[in-house]
């Protein structure tokens, strides 16, 4: 309980709603209860108003129906051009609306119904874009195109309303204005042709247009509005933390099932909630053991459902044994005060029905049960259409299993008396209900009934029974055989429901294992959208966001799927929008595909299409939510193959990152050292000259002369690497004279280092070896370099060299502290070196790197051991194919 020093705070959700409308356009709606009451008229010059105090006033659409005072308001108000390109000539041009995007843009007849070929099946929708692009918008609307008044209206008026509006449009409404005229004032206007042409001015008073009807009419307009003026009351209440005269919190639950009833316990229920400004819920409850709904029940009970959406609802469904207990439970939990329900027709004489039931143990919840008109529907069970050999089998199983049940009997009753032979005819009644169902075991128990009757009871040959006590065995016999059919009817039926669960299951499985097996996201594509295809038995694509984020296709099943630009459009809205488009769906209807996002936790991942035949209907219930399991595994599938994707690109740039470091490191030491000593050298001879002794000016020169072979080496180094790396260093293959080619290498080391030694060890009958003889003195060359600097000019190098298992092997060794065996192999990435304050130059990193790079151009091979000789020293082993000799 709050202290009474705590200030009051204003309702978090209420101050999120405030915010998420300021982020977008303002939408007012002009309310009346009839055709002709001003709406039109009054929001006209309202927006004239408006264009006088400097606002940008457009006019998108407005229908004046000829009359001459509207029209009148509507000149000097720029207005934009109705479409005339694209077959629906007259209408409202939504993408010339968007382009304008002015501050006030006025579009008339808000339940208007779009031409075909449309984005949007409704204008409502229109506006709904408008709104989101930040324009602000004003409407008109009478209050029968509610959805939730559309059945009150006519029932009232005597005439069917066609277009319709969700009411969720007028909740959602930043104002609402009403235009309001007495009936008697409305009747004039009529009369005096200012509503309609006098020839449909007649029909209309003949029709809609009566005193009690448009006084109904005008009665529902105003509760509209006076709900809505409360609706704003409360919203203000709550952003401004303010203590108050709140809503009383109503709160209700709908029951509803596949039955036709359904829809108006729905719109029922809608009137209901808004009349207590309350929130509802609408639940649908099955059992887990019931049979499939047929194709036109399950479709009923979606619609059923989405007609509750669109009149504001929140829907959910679960299964259950108990449909009471259920439904009461969802109740407190949900802290429901009315339960709205429908009531069967019909009486029940065994059992109690729903709404009884729930009235026994609803408690303190208050149910309301909505009556069933006599020509209405009534809850039925939905039937099985059974095919030809369906019927077949149904009715003639039962006739051929109690026919041989009886001659089997009357078999054995020849040879041997029996009192229990009803026992095989309830043998026949239980085939009959595991194989063919319910009916054929109704069917088997009546035949059984008349053939037990007729050949063992006595007087046998007769229908009639002799005996008093066989009376009652035949009831006993005929009930036991129904009970025993009903139950083994029903283990079918459960066991066909656990097959088609296992069937999904199954497929949601494979699909599972097909994704965790494929690897890359162009797999992953690849798999989805041939699964998609064999699940649903139609062409399926697949469209993601390229680097631009353009939606591209992917993977398709069967390939090579062109799009149009019309399901391109639709692919792109269900991206943008997060929400289906295309094929029968609220945007862009007439495309064959139908588009559904693929959004993960994380991010909006793509777009998948089903191709649609002409003569397609919308996906059944089973087939969307197998549909919506497909995609969620999809989304899960897609996410972490660009997860994957996205950690070998991070583990591709540490590296980067690593190397990149080690060339700074390298560059700022190698390039640093030799430099200072050529700047040092030079500097000095600037400044002394012929001051200094000739021997001290020749160590000078000769520094400087080494340090830039230093630097040029390093040079060379880095441009050999690069090479390497990029492929373009290319190897010839040709004999090399290896004894001459050692020979040269020694020599080029020799004139860089004159102390060092080496021993040669060359067999007498050394063979040539295949390869490049310049890469190859760079390799020996390195090697030889390497020794020097970390063997030591007092210890000496040597080579030996002899064919061995059919190459050619050249090994140089040096005495040096030798390497340890973790760092064999890393020798020769580059720019690793393992010289640390020892007194000698560390070199590059790069000298072995480069001569592992030179001898696999070569086709060839160098590895390293240590320790060498006397657990000294180190050995780098080459390997090359040797020349073929011959003719």
């Amino acid at each position: 309980m709050p202290r009474p020093t705590d200030a009051p705070r204003p309702d978090p959700k209420a101050m999120l709603q405030l915010a998420a409308r300021e982020s977008r356009g303002k939408l007012t709606v002009f309310l009346g209860a009839a055709p002709g009451v001003g709406k039109t008229y009054a929001m006209l010059e309202r927006a004239r108003g408006r264009k006088a105090e400097g606002i940008d006033v457009v006019i998108g659409l407005v229908e004046t129906h000829g009359r001459s005072e509207t029209a009148r308001l509507a000149e000097g108000i720029e207005t934009l051009p109705r479409q005339g390109d694209r077959g629906v000539y007259g209408e409202f041009d939504l993408d010339a609306a968007l382009a304008r995007k002015p501050a006030l843009l006025v579009v008339d007849e808000l339940a208007h119904s779009n031409a075909v070929g449309a984005r949007h099946p409704k204008r409502h929708q229109d506006i709904a874009e408008l709104i989101a692009a930040g324009i602000e918008v004003w409407t008109a609307l009478n209050v029968q195109h509610l959805e939730s008044l559309s059945d009150l209206v006519a029932r009232i008026a005597g005439v069917p309303v066609r277009e319709t509006v969700p009411d969720t449009v007028l909740k959602g409404a930043d104002e609402v204005i009403l235009v309001d005229l007495p009936p008697a004032e409305l009747i004039e206007r009529l009369h005096a042709g200012k509503v309609y042409l006098p020839d449909n001015a007649t029909r209309a008073l003949d029709g809609f247009f009566k005193p009690a009807t448009l006084t109904a009419l005008r009665e529902l307009a105003l509760r509209r509005a006076a709900d809505r003026v409360d609706d704003q009351m409360v919203d203000f209440l709550r952003q401004s933390a303010v203590e108050g005269p709140w809503a009383t919190g109503e709160r209700l639950l709908v029951c509803v099932g596949p039955d036709e009833m359904s829809e108006k316990v729905v719109r029922i229920a809608s009137r209901l909630a808004s009349g207590l400004n309350a929130r509802w819920l609408v639940f649908s409850v099955s059992r887990p053991g019931a049979p499939l709904l047929d194709a036109t029940s399950a479709e009923r009970l979606e619609e059923t459902l989405r007609l509750a959406e669109r009149l504001g609802a929140e829907t959910r469904r679960e299964t259950a044994g108990d449909f009471v207990e259920t439904i009461l439970r969802l109740a407190r939990r949900e802290h429901i005060t009315q339960i709205v329900i429908g009531r069967p027709a019909g009486r029940r004489w065994f059992r109690r029905s729903l709404p009884d039931a729930i009235l026994r143990q609803a408690g303190d919840i208050g149910v309301h049960v909505v009556p069933v008109q006599a020509s209405g529907a009534t809850i039925r069970r939905p039937r099985r259409h059974l095919s030809l050999p369906q019927w077949a089998l149904a009715a003639g199983l039962p006739v051929i299993a109690v026919g041989a049940t009886t001659l089997l009997g009357l078999g054995i009753n020849a040879l041997i008396a029996l009192q229990n032979l009803s026992m095989f005819y309830l043998a026949a009644v239980l085939l009959s209900a595991v194989i063919a169902g319910r009916g054929s075991a109704l069917l088997a128990a009546i035949l059984s009934f008349a053939a037990y009757n007729y050949f063992f009871i006595e007087p046998t040959g007769e229908l009639t029974v002799a005996q008093p006590q066989e009376v009652l065995s035949l009831l006993i016999f005929i009930a036991v055989a129904l009970a025993a059919g009903q139950l083994a009817a029903r283990l079918r039926e459960q066991v066909e429901l656990a097959r088609h669960q296992a069937r999904q299951s199954q497929a949601l499985l494979d699909f599972s294992r097909k994704l965790s097996g494929a690897f890359g996201e162009e797999a992953v594509l690849d798999a989805i959208a041939s699964h998609l295809h064999a699940s649903l038995g139609r062409p399926a694509i697949v469209l993601v966001p390229d680097g631009s984020g353009e939606l591209s296709p992917a993977a398709a099943w069967p390939p090579d799927q062109p799009l149009d630009a019309a399901a391109l459009t639709a692919a792109r809205w269900a991206q943008d929008k997060k929400e289906p488009a295309g094929f029968l769906t609220g945007t862009l209807p007439q495309v064959r595909y139908l588009f559904w996002p693929i959004i993960s936790a994380q991010r909006m991942l793509g777009v998948a299409g089903l191709a649609m035949g002409p003569r397609d209907e919308p996906l059944g219930a089973e087939d969307e939510r197998t549909w919506q399991a497909l995609l969620a595994q999809a989304a899960i599938a897609m996410d972490r193959a660009r997860l994957n994707r996205e950690s070998a690109r991070a583990s591709v740039a540490r590296e980067g990152e690593k190397l990149q470091a080690a060339l700074l490191s390298s560059l700022s030491h190698d390039l640093r050292t030799p430099l200072a000593s050529i700047t040092g050298a030079v500097t000095t001879l600037r400044q002394l000259g012929e001051k200094l002794p000739g021997e001290t000016r020749d160590d000078l020169l000769l520094s400087i002369e080494e340090e830039s072979g230093r630097l040029n080496r390093f040079v060379a180094n880095l441009f050999d690497m690069t090479r390497i790396e990029a492929g373009m260093t290319k190897a010839r293959r040709e004999p090399i004279d290896l004894a001459q080619l050692i020979d040269t290498s020694v020599a080029r080391a020799r004139r860089l280092h004159p102390d060092l030694t080496v021993e040669l060890s060359l067999a007498a009958d050394l063979p040539p070896a295949m390869g490049d003889a310049t890469l190859l003195e760079q390799v020996l060359f390195n090697l030889l370099d390497n020794a020097h600097k970390y063997g030591g000019a007092e210890q000496p190098v040597a080579i030996f060299a002899r064919a061995e298992s059919g190459a050619a092997m050249i090994s140089v060794t040096d005495q040096g502290k030798g390497i340890p065996e973790a760092d064999l192999e890393k020798i020769f990435d580059k720019f690793y070196r393992r010289a640390k304050g020892d007194g000698r130059p560390a070199g590059t990193g790069l000298g072995l790197s480069i001569a592992r790079g030179l001898m696999t151009a070569m086709g060839g091979t160098i590895t390293a051991s240590s320790p060498a000789t006397r657990k000294r020293g180190t050995r780098f082993t080459l390997h090359l194919p040797l020349a073929r000799t011959g003719i």
